[in-house]
């Protein structure tokens, strides 16, 4: 398999990251509206603590794309 190739695997094996953080974030934000649905009085903590998580996996999901964008262009302009 050439270089070039290999280096677009990389790069797509970083979006699985990207995925699994907006697959995480989904779950998070329905289970938050549902705890929010059963207990109102509770809403202020579970909004604070779903915007935390939230935050967190936002934050995965940048570095990932960061890291694809740095193995397409840093390894991939050293493999030409």
């Amino acid at each position: 398999m050439p270089v070039l190739g290999i280096i677009a695997l990389a790069a797509g094996m970083t979006a699985l990251a990207v995925v699994g953080a907006a697959l995480g974030m989904s779950n998070a934000t329905s289970k938050a509206v549902e705890s929010i649905a059963r207990q109102p009085e509770a809403s202020g903590k579970i909004n604070s603590s779903l915007m935390f998580g939230l935050i967190m996996m936002e934050t995965t999901a940048v570095y990932a794309l960061l890291v694809a964008i740095l193995i397409i262009f840093v390894l991939g302009g050293n493999a030409a």
